[in-house]
């Protein structure tokens, strides 16, 4: 079994990830990540793409009650 991302690791993922890493971060095992998925149940909204799915990182930090931190305005 895959450990749990930790706090920095889901604040560096990207934009959307793969259903596993999802899972992780929510300290879910593949089998019930899955599971879930398939009965519609996940606890974030997913993105299908073909036989694929993705959740958005913004998604699960809202989950989490992590909050995303602030970025420099660019100059």
């Amino acid at each position: 079994m895959s450990r749990a991302l930790t706090t920095a690791e889901v604040l560096a993922l990207p934009a959307a990830v793969d259903l596993v890493t999802a899972g992780r971060a929510l300290s879910l095992g593949r089998t019930v990540t899955y599971d879930l998925a398939r009965r519609g149940e996940f606890p974030v909204p997913l993105l299908r793409l073909g036989a694929q799915y993705r959740a958005r990182r913004s998604d699960l930090l809202d989950l989490l009650g992590i909050e995303q931190p602030a970025t420099a305005p660019a100059v």
